[in-house]
């Protein structure tokens, strides 16, 4: 987003905020290329003070894009995107933005929207429904996707439907956001159990045992881990859409690869290091430095001044001593702030989970991100060429 005045804002717009109807009426584009304006930060959006489901866009920035021609003009240059080098394939994408060290879902800030949106209320802003709620009736399926762990039965889940659903050629994009949603609910059940309609998050909440009172710091987690950047499991779940696989069948793709991303390992990794580190954090730190050279989970690439995300989980975390203590040391031995891995490693302890619960959480929150560039790739994504060059043994002469 950009800050008021940073455009040029005159002073009789520049605190006029007006709905996406008059916003689309104004400019004469479609809800999608809205989007790609806030996502590319030409357009700044904010939350509806009267509902955060909606999102209200600054009158000056759709003013000066409405004088300047459009996002194509000759000579525009769009903020928070690099010039393309060679051989590098650009993916256009209006689900989310990193930028200026901040995170943003479709123009909403992730640290502020996580305060009290849902994994629903974020499915809906980032599978771009509107007004429409694709997740209204939904129940219980009877024959439950099996498998020894979390893990497993969510991927069953996910490849069955995968197997049983449509390509996503030729369908509406209602039809596309009822599936994906009907896909997250099934997903949902085979990691928690069939039960009572809840929240998503109070429905692991139960599954996991719980205390009602601390499902919220779930519901957070969940929201935070929803989307990131452009990656190995964005590509391939894009692909997959781009070559007419389903929702869930996408998703999966894309589920599989981040399951072995350096995320997730990191997430593993981290998770080892916060249960041994609790008995002695100062003491695990310096060890964790000596022998290693690094902290696992402390320190982000993509975040180089602090990561949002673990800012926004730890801020309201109400983390007991010992594991205040351990991020507290190991951002004192590595000099680096936590970043995701650690603060999702220690929430999970927070609240008892499994193990292996700070990467099913992981899991379960991206998701809905996954989906959600496989419904924005199906309904109006940017090819994806790629170019196989052979450079194995040369063709035999006999």
């Amino acid at each position: 987003m950009t800050p008021a005045g940073a455009n040029g804002r005159s002073g009789e717009t520049a605190d006029r905020w007006i709905p996406r109807a008059e916003v689309l009426s104004l400019l004469g584009v479609k809800t999608q290329t809205l989007y790609a304006y806030v996502s590319r930060g030409r357009i700044t959006a904010r939350p509806d003070p009267q509902d955060p489901r909606r999102s209200l866009y600054a009158v000056a920035d759709v003013a000066r894009l409405k004088g300047s021609g459009g996002a194509d003009a000759p000579g525009t240059v769009l903020p928070f995107e690099p010039p393309a080098v060679k051989g590098e394939a650009l993916v256009q994408s209006s689900v989310s933005l990193k930028a200026d060290g901040r995170l943003y879902y479709r123009g909403h800030d992730v640290a502020l929207w996580a305060q009290s949106a849902t994994l629903e209320d974020t499915a809906r802003l980032l599978w771009d429904s509107g007004d429409a709620n694709p997740f209204a009736g939904l129940g219980v399926r009877v024959d439950a996707a099996g498998g020894v762990s979390h893990r497993a039965r969510l991927f069953a889940a996910l490849s069955r439907r995968a197997e049983e659903d449509e390509a996503c050629t030729g369908r509406s994009p209602e039809q596309l956001r009822i599936e994906a949603a009907s896909t997250l609910n099934e997903a949902v059940d085979a990691v928690a159990g069939p039960g009572p309609r809840l929240f998503f998050h109070q429905r692991l909440a139960r599954g996991w045992k719980m205390l009602e009172r601390d499902s919220v710091h779930l519901r957070r987690a969940l929201v935070l881990a929803a989307d990131h950047d452009l990656g190995p499991a964005v590509l391939a779940t894009r692909a997959a859409a781009s070559g007419g696989a389903s929702p869930a069948g996408a998703a999966l793709a894309g589920l599989a690869t981040t399951a072995c991303s350096p995320t997730a390992h990191a997430v593993a990794r981290t998770t080892a290091y916060v249960v041994h580190a609790r008995r002695d954090p100062a003491g695990a730190a310096q060890r964790q430095m000596a022998d290693r050279g690094s902290i696992p989970g402390f320190g982000s690439d993509s975040f180089t001044h602090g990561d949002p995300r673990a800012e926004a989980l730890l801020a309201l975390a109400d983390l007991p001593d010992d594991l205040m203590a351990v991020i507290r040391e190991g951002e004192a031995a590595s000099g680096r702030r936590a970043a995701f891995p650690a603060a999702l490693a220690v929430m999970a302890r927070r609240l008892d989970l499994p193990r292996e619960g700070a990467l099913d959480v992981l899991l379960i929150g991206r998701l809905v991100g996954l989906m959600a560039h496989a419904i924005d790739q199906a309904i109006d994504g940017s090819p994806i060429r790629a170019r196989l060059r052979y450079v194995g043994p040369r063709p035999a002469s006999d």
